[in-house]
């Protein structure tokens, strides 16, 4: 882990990222490519420390108040984050001037935060996102070694339920011939049904590769997976877009599972939710005081 002063922190979307890199330790992550030009190794945390300070000059002088996203490239509840308190200080300054969160996450230490969340929701919106690939615990393990595994992070989507905070699944990526299979996904289907899901973000059932993580993907592959790594190589090549087999069967799947429990599932429509800010909500709510 290492400290930078950063010269911004939002970018013209409105996402911020207070971290560069991971220790989640995924062996499929995108975040790994050469093309985001990394001068550090990908498990040396790179901390903007003074991303609290850039944040709160942002929100001061935005004209209006809008929806603010992380979590799109680094997990803003990594390891580091139980010591250094970034993420939470942070949403503490989007609570205090009234901006909403889009977050994304695949850490249960989230909850930690559900204070803020809870009261960021009630002034504007606040939607949390998890992201969940593999139903099968122990694959999970494998997949996605250092943070918690599937089952917990639904747990987690279920307090958002019953605190009143939507949320979103990123079903993705599903990785070919490793857990791209019907019960893998009406497994991850069920527990979203049973979360009362607000959508499910899924782009295709495959993943992409590119130099970077193309060479980390197929190091685990051959530790976990003996001679897939060959596999991969005669079908996809070299090609970025790694797509299932099954995607036809498996997609139709679940947009017939979204519309019959009422899961919005056009991505489309899932990121104009993101970027949606209720303006009214807060005037409301100080109205009746």
């Amino acid at each position: 882990m290492h400290f930078v002063e950063a010269k911004g922190i939002l970018s013209a979307g409105n996402g911020m990222n207070l971290y560069r890199g991971c220790t989640h330790g995924c062996i499929y992550c995108d975040s790994r490519s050469v093309c985001y030009q990394f001068t550090h190794d990908f498990e040396d945390i790179e901390v903007k420390e003074n991303a609290p300070i850039l944040l709160e000059k942002a929100l001061r002088t935005k004209r209006k108040r809008c929806m603010i996203g992380t979590g799109a490239m680094c997990d803003p509840y990594m390891q580091c984050e139980e010591q250094l308190r970034m993420t939470r200080r942070c949403l503490e300054l989007i609570d205090e001037y009234g901006f909403g969160i889009a977050i994304q996450t695949k850490s249960d230490l989230i909850l930690r935060d559900l204070d803020l969340l809870q009261s960021i929701h009630r002034k504007s919106k606040c939607v949390v996102q998890m992201t969940l690939t593999t139903y099968d615990e122990a694959l999970c393990r494998i997949i996605e070694p250092n943070v918690c595994t599937t089952k917990r992070r639904y747990e987690v989507l279920q307090v958002m339920k019953e605190c009143g905070i939507p949320t979103v699944v990123w079903m993705s990526p599903i990785l070919p011939f490793i857990n791209d299979t019907e019960e893998n996904i009406r497994g991850l289907l069920e527990y979203c049904v049973q979360a009362k899901v607000y959508g499910i973000l899924v782009f295709g059932i495959g993943m992409t590769l590119r130099q970077g993580n193309r060479e980390y993907f197929y190091a685990a592959l051959d530790k976990h997976f003996p001679g897939l790594h060959e596999k991969y190589h005669r079908k996809y090549g070299f090609d970025y877009e790694v797509g299932s087999e099954k995607n036809g069967e498996l997609m139709g799947l679940l947009r017939r599972e979204c519309a019959k429990h009422g899961i919005v599932c056009d991505v489309n429509a899932l990121f104009a939710y993101f970027r949606e800010f209720p303006e009214n909500k807060g005037y409301e709510q100080l109205s009746l005081f």
